[in-house]
């Protein structure tokens, strides 16, 4: 992978297809997704037998054709096809032989997946990377330390497209925080990607050691932040950056097709998806209809370049919605919206609640340190939530003032008072972690 060498100052990665206009986007988009249906309709068992079902010959003459006549997939189907036939199982399109690179998902909600890549999927993968570092303001004259964990985790390689882009890649990855901290401090990085809860934790750790975030990494100039709902909560980007003195951008990916697939530009409206290879719509979670564009539902992404394991109307799980219009950057490229987990939303009183939302009360009250856990379950056939959290540092109010006013900001913002606001003391309750931290409790009958 060639570096492109374009001048510090050009805003874009690739002018071309970043500012393309829609009705051109969308005629590239119905090609490459012709190219991607044919493809996995000849070469993957799992697509050609579920397609032969339906009549679906791997053709259509319209996206909303497409949207129409085309089944979804889901990770169920992942699983249920991984190993079946072969290694990668049915939903593979190409032979081991071809496969170059492996991930897999967490294994959070089942069985770990793995996401096999040709070496040209791997290639659009970097690149795609690429293109939203640059994004996000890296060049090559920028150090970038890569955070993320390398160990089977989809986002471990894309410190290959800060090279790519040329900017010096510093591979570090998921070590003890005193490890990353020398590390940092020894090697002076402009850009650094980490989980949010990690970039506070690390702050908070620097901190106890004796460093000022501020002064003593004076060379940081931005963290970018994924892996959880907090990069595109805007109390927690400022909450973070407040802490280093840095800007923070939102990416997000997922191991059923890249390390990133959207990122965030300077004016934080929402995330850039990687259009040109991704196609993107946003459906009801009951019914799989499209909903309008603004309008909440669940995501779902079809690969449009992808060999190794095509991907056709992937459920995410993820609720958000979408916005087609062109942003103030020039983009022209979807920008996502991504407001929580679908099996992590719970009802209260008729409001839907995502856990997302107590993270934006709770990082914006300046009594409580920002670190919180939510604890969802059935009493008497209704469904109650509570919320721990830690008063903040030096603070001596009391506990139970504390809980009155993270109690009222919780009404006011989400509409429903919780059951109940437990009050640690600083450090004590032990949510943190190096990396994701597990902040969501469900006990409801119904979850089990």
């Amino acid at each position: 992978m060639a570096k492109k060498n374009l001048p510090y100052d050009e805003k874009y990665y690739d002018r071309e297809i970043e500012t393309m206009p829609r009705p051109e986007l969308e005629k590239l988009q119905l090609e490459r997704l012709n190219e991607e249906l044919a493809f996995a309709y000849a070469n993957s068992p799992y697509y050609h037998r579920e397609w032969d079902k339906l009549g679906l010959d791997g053709h259509v003459e319209s996206l909303e054709e497409f949207y129409e006549k085309y089944p979804f997939t889901d990770k169920q189907a992942e699983r249920d096809c991984q190993g079946v036939g072969s290694f990668f199982g049915e939903m593979s399109a190409v032979p081991e032989d071809d496969v170059v690179y492996m991930a897999t998902s967490s294994g959070s909600t089942g069985v770990p997946t793995m996401s096999p890549f040709t070496q040209q999927d791997f290639e659009d993968f970097q690149h795609a990377q690429s293109r939203l570092f640059w994004q996000a303001g890296m060049r090559p004259n920028d150090r970038y330390l890569h955070g993320m964990n390398f160990a089977l985790y989809v986002g471990g390689p894309d410190v290959i497209g800060a090279q790519e882009l040329g900017a010096v890649g510093i591979w570090v990855g998921a070590v003890p925080s005193a490890r990353l901290l020398w590390a940092m401090k020894q090697y002076q990085p402009t850009y650094m990607w980490s989980s949010p809860s990690y970039a506070w934790l690390l702050g908070q750790k620097a901190i106890e050691q004796g460093y000022d975030p501020k002064v003593d990494f004076a060379s940081m100039k931005c963290f970018i932040i994924s892996g959880e709902p907090g990069g595109s909560i805007e109390t927690t980007r400022k909450a973070i950056e407040d802490l280093w003195g840095v800007t923070v951008y939102d990416f997000f990916g997922l191991s059923d097709i890249y390390g990133a697939c959207a990122g965030m530009c300077e004016y934080k409206d929402g995330l850039h998806i990687i259009e040109d290879q991704i196609l993107v719509e946003c459906v009801d979670p009951a019914t799989g209809k499209p909903v309008p564009d603004g309008e909440r539902g669940e995501i779902t992404y079809t690969t449009l370049c992808k060999r190794a394991r095509p991907n056709i109307r992937f459920r995410s799980g993820d609720i958000g919605w979408i916005d087609r219009s062109q942003c103030k950057c020039g983009r022209t490229h979807t920008r996502i919206h991504i407001a929580g987990r679908k099996d992590e939303m719970f009802i209260v009183s008729a409001v839907n609640v995502f856990p997302s939302d107590i993270e934006y009360v709770v990082r914006n009250e300046p009594a409580v340190t920002g670190e919180y856990r939510i604890r969802v379950y059935d009493e008497n056939y209704t469904t109650k939530y509570e919320v721990s959290v830690e008063r903040a540092i030096g603070s001596d109010e009391p506990f139970d003032s504390v809980a009155k006013r993270v109690e009222d900001d919780l009404k006011t913002h989400t509409g429903v008072r919780p059951a109940k606001v437990l009050v640690y003391e600083t450090d004590k309750l032990g949510v943190s972690a190096e990396h994701k931290a597990k902040r969501f409790i469900d006990e409801r009958k119904s979850a089990q």
